[in-house]
């Protein structure tokens, strides 16, 4: 849960950068449950992002959050990148075309 948390904070301080144009929010989606969320925004300068989380193992000693999602975003370069991301009991598991890829041991 700490994850989660200090993720969504990250995430949101990167989204609260300057930006040089006036951004508005085109879509914003999100349904919480107890034991569940998802989540969704696109904003008018190309950034979008959604999210899936669930409990695992509930009311066990191994209860954990599990979050399945993505994010984009054009950068100054003009290009779009996508991030693909899972974060469970293994941490946060990122791939995308622009990201380095780990070497199999």
């Amino acid at each position: 849960m700490k994850f989660l948390i200090v993720f969504v904070a990250l995430f949101a301080v990167a989204l609260a950068a300057p930006r040089p144009e006036e951004v508005s929010i085109l879509k914003s989606d999100s349904e919480v449950g107890p034991e569940s969320f998802q989540h969704s925004f696109a904003t008018s300068d190309g950034t979008q992002a959604e999210a899936q989380g669930h409990l695992e193992n509930v009311g066990t000693d191994h209860e954990a959050i599990v979050v399945k999602g993505s994010f984009s975003f054009v950068a100054d370069d003009g290009q779009t990148y996508t991030v693909n991301y899972v974060a469970d009991e293994n941490g946060f598991q990122p791939q995308g075309a622009h990201l380095p890829v780990a070497p199999e041991a």
